[in-house]
């Protein structure tokens, strides 16, 4: 990438008018193979490279990106920028400032063992055969959807205030959708795994195994399972769906431009408010974080896409409602610094508040010592489906792989136990907390246009006391 052109949007934007001036360069590169039904249908090479520039002017904010790397073009789109930003200060009703932020200078890198750069398209698809060919062959596999990917994303930020930060980080990433029939029934599973290294991730042996795994104990569900209790139950959540709850109850609805209306197709609602903070939503022994700087991790980074220093965030802290989710201008529309929340998934798409590694923060139970004293009880390990409403305040979660428990002892398969719940009344509940983190990488959506981001959800084991279920 050549640096010179973000340091000349930023000089030009500001001699053009702007009170303050960012370039986003993003230069990225990947392929991908699809495997359907165990036919290849699309297999692809990716190189995608353009700039971004935002300028704020007269507390209105102006956005342009172009792909075209030419001084002309980027001198352009500085033009754009302060175009739209001049109009929008005449409409705008609360001027935006961004929080004052320390300049930051860095390059940072993820190390790879195996460059992705080496990886051929014939070595995406030939390790999805491979492992589609491994699955188990007593598992009946009527609909399959594989995609392999990888991707190495180079970012050069810059602004008016100083901050210089280059950044190289490579992802690689399996999806899986497989449908099974048993009998005239049927079930789903969505599989993801991910992170950020080399294609050294791509053990074929260890994802066949798990994912052969999650198919047979879907199948052993729908085959086996029987209906959940009808009476209250208590409920220990595997680390799968603890992490989509702590994502989806927790992480999106603290996210502060929800909370401060900006407009909900952008960044959806949430029940939180400002004058939330410090109330209890929780149990006491429930902390949920979220953590960009996970080495390896699928949402990892260490400078967010405003060049604000990334850093663990407790969102909830021993059932407290603690902190949000912060860019720059919703941080400084509460009175706060900005704890380095803003992301974007392309250089043509604005940086918004975003999640990136949120979990439920261990305890100190074993996952014998969650189930010995439950006397009836159901063991959700994963989830087929989930729903919340646009305010996330009402969630259901329906069991993937669940199993009854009895007087402290695991059972027969429970068919798709449905958990239905408010955010309060979920987290309340949770009256114990393992110690054994486990993780699962997932694209989270956000924004229109529409932007899918890398992300860990994750957590341990919990459990949760007196639930009423449905399903069966």
């Amino acid at each position: 990438m050549d640096r010179d052109l973000a340091e000349v949007a930023v000089e030009y934007a500001g001699k053009l008018g702007a009170g303050y001036a960012e370039a986003r360069m993003e230069k990225v590169v990947g392929s991908d193979s699809l495997l359907k039904n165990g036919n290849p249908e699309v297999s692809g090479f990716d190189r995608d490279e353009g700039i971004a520039i935002r300028i704020l002017l007269d507390g209105a904010l102006g956005f342009s990106s172009t792909n075209v790397l030419d001084r002309a073009s980027v001198k352009n789109a500085c033009e754009e920028a302060v175009r739209l930003a001049r109009a929008s200060s005449k409409m705008v009703k609360q001027k935006i400032v961004y929080s004052e932020e320390k300049a930051q200078v860095r390059d940072y890198s993820v190390s790879q063992k195996q460059s992705i750069a080496s990886v051929s398209t014939e070595e995406l698809l030939n390790a999805l055969i491979e492992i589609n060919n491994g699955l188990p062959d007593e598992v009946n596999l009527v609909g399959s959807y594989f995609i392999l990917y990888v991707e190495e994303r180079e970012k050069y930020f810059t602004n008016s205030e100083g901050s210089k930060i280059a950044s190289s980080i490579p992802r690689v990433g399996i999806f899986m959708i497989g449908t099974i029939l048993e009998g005239d029934k049927t079930a789903q599973a969505m599989l993801q795994m991910g992170e950020t290294r080399g294609w050294e991730f791509m053990d074929v042996s260890k994802l066949t195994d798990h994912l052969g795994h999650e198919l047979l104990m879907t199948q052993n569900n729908i085959k086996n399972g029987i209906a959940a209790p009808k009476e209250p139950v208590d409920m220990i959540l595997g680390p799968e769906v603890t992490g989509i709850a702590a994502h989806e109850s927790c992480g999106h609805p603290y996210e502060a431009d929800r909370i401060l209306g900006r407009e909900a197709a952008q960044a959806g609602e949430s029940f939180m408010e400002q004058k939330m903070l410090g109330q209890r939503i929780g149990n006491e022994v429930v902390s949920v974080i979220d953590d960009p700087t996970i080495e390896n991790s699928f949402g990892f980074y260490l400078f967010d896409d405003e060049g604000v220093e990334a850093r663990p965030k407790y969102l909830m802290k021993n059932g407290i409602i603690n902190d949000f989710l912060h860019n720059r201008d919703t941080a400084s529309r509460m009175g706060v610094a900005s704890n380095g929340s803003s992301r974007a998934n392309n250089y043509n798409r604005e940086a918004i508040v975003r999640m990136s590694n949120t979990f439920v923060e261990p305890g100190d139970h074993t996952l014998d010592e969650l189930i010995e004293d439950v006397k009836l009880g159901v063991l959700m390990n994963s989830f087929m489906e989930w729903n919340i409403d646009d305010k996330r305040y009402n969630q259901r979660y329906i069991g993937r792989e669940a199993y009854l428990i009895e007087n402290g002892e695991v059972g027969q398969p429970v068919k798709a136990p449905i958990l239905e719940m408010t955010t309060p009344a979920f987290w309340t509940a949770v009256d114990a907390v393992g110690k054994e983190l486990g993780w699962a990488s997932a694209t989270c959506g956000k924004g229109d246009p529409g932007q899918g981001i890398p992300v860990y959800t994750g957590g341990p084991h919990i459990r949760l006391r007196n639930i009423k279920l449905g399903g069966g």
